[in-house]
């Protein structure tokens, strides 16, 4: 899904979908995994149960329906329909049955990922071993990526890339969601340096693993500098300053060469930035909340529809189809008929996820999910920093981004969040049967 954007594509979902469920009936077959399977199941019936009834209501959304009926479920499609003279007799709730299908099928891609997750990744060094993948995983695209921008971004077979010439982007076609992607993977390795001196005995594997860990964060850092995105920048550096914060408290003796190694990281993104791209974007990346800010005033002085307009105008779609929503894909169909003048600016996604979310989902819809996930989350488990700063990337993507309408972003905040310590004492680092 790397290559491919982060698996942002009908095809490559409905790809995903396939291959993810074909293993899945395979892993079960095994005993031992379908042993952890069962044991997932019941330890979180509740929760599970309002995914369900979260998967029916999204595919009660795509079914066509008598076109009356949605003078209660969907009032606004309904007058919208009667504008356009439709003639039919039956349509759905959703605007976009098709976009929505996908979409349903990318629900079930991630809860049968997380649910081979949880039966595969359940000892310490399983974790370590899926905080290392991932961090080489974004030192991967790091290194393509910074490839493509030293050599001007030049279109290279499947990859499109001419368009961002001033910015590094790699597999991907938005520099903001490849800089949260390559955001997650860096928080990936911090979290394996930070662990495994305090948990694992030294040896020369561990030794030569944390030297590529490290050479794998600088060129992550590289790359989300060479991003020039606002807020992958600000995320990026954010994170940094929490774990310094959080370690200078702690003066933990044995995590002095892990506050090192951050504290290198900042000097080496400080040098970057002030010779190599100019001192101006220092402090640059630090104006991305007085700039978001600025497009919700009412006075903003932009003459062109900006990223809080498109941001209001989501708000505003969601209360006229606040009970049921609008469907998966449905922003970019309201867009085109509200904007129907404006041959120069499109959008698929409004830049919020937040508020696209609770369009698409309506009021019913949202509160399944959100149920489902409060069952899995609130408790004492979750209360770790590593959640905290999960949460804290999430909330600013979520709310001023699109980025967590990408499969990959989405994937990887659930299978990183999922990971919970039994007992801190000893590091029984184990992914739980509980969610």
């Amino acid at each position: 899904m790397v290559i491919f954007n982060g698996g942002n594509s009908n095809l490559f979902i409905q790809f995903n979908f396939v291959i993810i469920t074909i293993y899945f009936l395979l892993f079960i077959c095994e005993k031992n995994y379908s042993a952890h399977v069962k044991k997932i199941f019941s330890t979180n019936k509740i929760a599970i149960k309002f995914y369900i009834l979260f998967i029916i209501f999204l595919t009660l959304q795509t079914i066509p329906l008598p076109i009356e009926w949605l003078r209660f479920l969907s009032p606004e499609k309904y007058n919208l329909l009667n504008k356009l003279e439709f003639n039919g007799n039956l349509t759905s709730v959703s605007l976009s049955p098709i976009n929505s299908y996908f979409g349903i099928l990318n629900y079930l891609s991630i809860f049968l990922n997380l649910i081979i997750f949880k039966s595969l990744f359940y000892k310490k060094k399983h974790i370590f071993e899926f905080y290392y993948f991932l961090t080489l995983l974004g030192a991967f695209a790091a290194s393509v990526a910074i490839y493509f921008y030293l050599i001007g971004n030049p279109d290279f077979l499947i990859i499109k890339n001419s368009y961002a010439e001033e910015a590094a982007t790699g597999f991907f076609i938005n520099r903001t969601v490849f800089s949260c992607f390559l955001t997650i993977c860096f928080f990936s390795g911090v979290e394996y340096l930070k662990l495994i001196d305090q948990y694992q005995k030294k040896n020369t594997d561990n030794f030569y693993s944390k030297i590529y860990i490290r050479i794998f964060l600088l060129l992550i850092t590289i790359a989300i500098i060479t991003t020039f995105s606002k807020l992958g920048n600000f995320l990026f550096i954010s994170l940094i300053i929490i774990y310094i914060v959080k370690e200078l408290y702690e003066n933990d003796k044995k995590k002095r060469f892990f506050l090192t190694t951050l504290i290198l990281i900042v000097l080496f993104d400080i040098l970057i930035l002030g010779f190599y791209f100019g001192s101006e974007k220092l402090l640059h990346r630090f104006s991305f909340l007085q700039d978001q800010l600025n497009e919700y005033l009412p006075f903003s002085s932009q003459d062109t529809l900006s990223r809080g307009d498109i941001t209001k105008f989501a708000y505003t779609e969601f209360k006229k189809f606040s009970l049921f929503g609008y469907g998966g894909g449905g922003f970019e169909y309201l867009f085109k008929i509200n904007f129907q003048n404006s041959s120069s600016i499109y959008a698929t996604h409004a830049h919020s996820d937040f508020f696209e979310f609770l369009g698409e989902f309506g009021i019913v819809g949202s509160t399944f999910i959100f149920l489902c996930i409060a069952l899995t989350c609130f408790n004492k488990n979750f209360l770790l920093l590593k959640n905290f700063i999960l949460i804290y990337l999430l909330t600013f993507i979520i709310f001023f981004d699109f980025s967590f309408h990408i499969p990959i972003i989405q994937l990887l905040f659930i299978l990183l969040i999922s990971i919970t310590y039994k007992r801190i004492d000893n590091f029984e680092h184990d992914v739980q049967d509980k969610f």
